[in-house]
């Protein structure tokens, strides 16, 4: 006689479905209304469940924003520790930092814009929890760059700091631009994006324009 499983597993893996679907669904009504604008009904309308079932996984508005943000930023992050780990050369490290970064702005681009825009709305505790996570990432970058110039293969005055923090910056630039704009070619991007920052701008006398 065959014994059923128990069932809690499948319950708890069912309510975490279900969680990331309304947490989905909170990123949707934010990005397309405001924080201030947007109420737990509108995402509930968006889930096609009633208001007070809503409360079944977050209990605030608050919550909710404060949980899109770290959908936004989980991912990503997660994604930066396994390209920080790996044993690829430094050049390829810093083109899958940079793709992956660009990249998560087209496939959660809802999330991140959340995340960037609105992020500044919610109390300084909660703020300063998804800050962390965002800490560590830069940190994990600074890091890369750092072992660069502890082996000789960047200058030793390397500012590690600036150059993460730049990095970061510019795929932020652009991921702005991405969310807008579903022609672009991340691929194509990223190696621009990574010859800037590996090679910078040569500046000096005028070059000969490129006969076509």
């Amino acid at each position: 006689m065959d014994i059923p499983d128990p069932s809690p597993p499948t319950k708890r893996g069912s309510y975490r479905d279900k969680r990331h679907r309304a947490i989905a669904a909170a990123a949707r009504v934010f990005a397309d209304k405001g924080y201030h604008a947007a109420t737990t009904r509108d995402i509930a309308d968006q889930l096609g469940i009633r208001q007070g079932s809503l409360y079944y996984y977050f209990k605030s508005k608050e919550e909710a924003l404060e949980e899109v943000c770290i959908l936004a930023l989980r991912d990503y992050v997660g994604r930066m520790a396994a390209i920080a780990s790996s044993d690829q050369p430094f050049p390829v490290k810093l083109s899958a930092v940079i793709q992956s970064h660009l990249a998560s702005y087209r496939h959660a681009d809802e999330a991140l814009k959340v995340h960037n825009d609105l992020r500044h709305y919610l109390p300084k505790e909660r703020r300063e929890r998804i800050k962390r996570d965002g800490s560590h990432y830069r940190r994990m970058l600074e890091e890369l760059f750092q072992r660069e110039v502890d082996a000789g293969r960047l200058p030793a005055d390397t500012h590690c700091a600036f150059a993460a923090q730049s990095v970061i910056g510019l795929c932020n630039a652009w991921g702005n631009i991405i969310v807008r704009n579903d022609a672009i070619d991340i691929d194509r991007l990223a190696h621009h994006c990574l010859g800037l920052v590996l090679n910078g701008v040569s500046y000096g006398p005028p070059h000969q324009a490129a006969v076509t």
